[in-house]
């Protein structure tokens, strides 16, 4: 479904509550398929979800509606279309647990106030995995209403195929890999399960707002073990927890879990290294199948951080019992992936890269490899068009002469200087918050003339007035032109 028939829908469900809407905004996906979209009113704002995805979303409306009668911090849902690809939730607004991490690390380390909000955070998860899980209606579960015996394989096998089968330097055994898999979920898979297990208990899932955490994105919940959200959170790559923190900081939830469970009697501690192993290998395969195959270049970022957790984490916890697994594993560390993780973070301290495309409406719009949801892109087609000159037929955007044409016209400085002032209040925060990827894209109905000369315009723009980031130019009809003859 195209954007503009998503955001009807989404101002039918707003009028639908008695909101008007005033403007409906976009809001950069991650990794889902799922499309967000912030939505102003003239007091508040909401979130608007698209999915075409039905069981998922069942899922996450049922599960939504179960943890808000029973006061957990969770968005509230406001409307669903008939359809059930629509809805409306409560919005908790952009800031989250990860960006505090980021700023902390920046600084030089974990502070104590993202100490406390981690604690804050695994206090509210215990209470998703014990008073949650009563009385919720499983069979909403998506895709899965219990995290057995088979889902630990499809983790397993997730990571097999889509990270370890596309390093074809990893030299294994299929067979006697399969019988590890198969040994692991044997024994994980007895770990007491009669819990809620969140499944992406992550700090970017982990809003904060007026100083309180509120939670999303656990439409993938299920029936569990306990200690899979618990590695979730405190072994999530990028934020780099050190193990001691990690150590102090899973005293602190088996001394909150004790208010409704013996930590011992559900041998927490027996299964945890165990854990952190199936979530690393999980991990990995997602990088794999959003970064390797996908081609989303922060998913592949996000690599060397996994590789370098699970090496130190095979270091001290290693799967003697599971001989060809292990041999997987001490592979990993020959990657060829570039790490600068010993000083620096390199996704916070690398340049901002701004992308500029040019390209033509009837060819359909760039790619964003980058994964972070395309950024702008700004129709040049209700300018002068130097196309429907006989003279500029075989010119292009880069020509002198439809340079010319185009700067004598006085609709084509307003429009510049619309875009200058869109693009650097940008530019500048995405900068302030080390954000990696901006992309910029131009079209005209050809891709020779008006999309060519704006996207260069900025590209030299953006050249002179910020030196400091890194650009990336492609005029994308021409190179195909260039490439074909055509």
């Amino acid at each position: 479904m195209q954007p503009f028939e998503i955001q009807n829908i989404l101002a039918e469900l707003t009028h639908s509550i008695n909101k008007t809407p005033k403007d409906i905004l976009p809001i950069a996906a991650s990794g889902s398929a799922r499309k967000y979209y912030r939505i102003v009113t003239d007091k508040r704002t909401l979130i608007g979800t698209y999915s075409e995805n039905t069981e998922e979303n069942e899922a996450f409306l049922a599960f939504s509606k179960h943890f808000h009668d029973l006061g957990l911090n969770v968005p509230e849902v406001f409307s669903v279309n008939k359809e059930r690809t629509c809805y409306l939730q409560s919005d908790f607004g952009d800031d989250n647990l990860f960006a505090h991490v980021q700023k902390s690390l920046m600084a030089g380390g974990l502070g104590e106030n993202v100490i406390q909000l981690y604690k804050q955070a695994l206090k509210h998860l215990v209470k998703f995995q014990y008073i949650g899980h009563q009385g919720l209606d499983y069979t909403k579960a998506y895709p899965t209403p219990n995290f057995d015996r088979q889902a630990i394989l499809d983790d397993l096998n997730y990571f097999k195929y889509y990270f370890v089968k596309p390093h074809e330097e990893i030299d294994f055994n299929e067979t006697r890999l399969g019988k590890d898999f198969e040994a692991l979920a044997d024994f994980v898979s007895q770990a007491p399960c009669d819990f809620f297990m969140y499944r992406d208990f992550q700090s970017r899932n982990i809003m904060v707002k007026d100083n309180e955490l509120y939670f999303i994105d656990f439409q993938g919940g299920r029936k569990g073990p306990l200690n899979y959200d618990v590695v979730s959170l405190l072994y999530q790559v990028k934020a780099q927890i050190p193990q001691a923190v990690r150590d102090e900081l899973i005293l602190y939830y088996k001394e909150e879990l004790k208010q409704f469970v013996n930590p011992e009697e559900v041998k927490f501690d027996l299964y945890q290294p165990y854990f952190v192993y199936l979530r690393l290998l999980q991990v990995l395969g997602a990088y794999g199948f959003r970064g390797l195959i996908q081609k989303k270049s922060h998913f592949i970022e996000s690599i060397p951080y996994a590789l370098k957790e699970l090496k130190t984490w095979n270091e001290n916890h290693p799967l003697n019992d599971y001989p060809e697994l292990q041999h997987v594993l001490s592979q990993l560390s020959t990657l060829n992936y570039p790490t600068t993780l010993n000083s620096q973070l390199s996704t916070l301290n690398s340049k901002l890269t701004v992308t500029i495309n040019s390209f033509s409406f009837r060819k359909g719009y760039p790619d964003d490899f980058s994964g972070n949801g395309g950024g702008f892109v700004f129709d040049c087609r209700a300018l002068p068009n130097p196309g429907r000159e006989p003279e500029f037929k075989t010119k292009t955007g880069r020509d002198w002469e439809v340079i010319d044409y185009l700067m004598a016209k006085p609709p084509v400085h307003i429009f510049i200087d619309n875009v200058k002032g869109i693009v650097s209040q940008s530019v500048e925060n995405y900068k302030e918050r080390h954000f990696s990827n901006l992309m910029i894209s131009f079209g005209c109905t050809g891709g020779q003339h008006r999309s060519v000369f704006f996207a260069q315009t900025i590209y030299e723009w953006l050249k002179a007035t910020y030196p400091d980031i890194h650009l990336k130019l492609n005029h994308i009809e021409q190179k195909i032109k260039e490439e074909t003859g055509l």
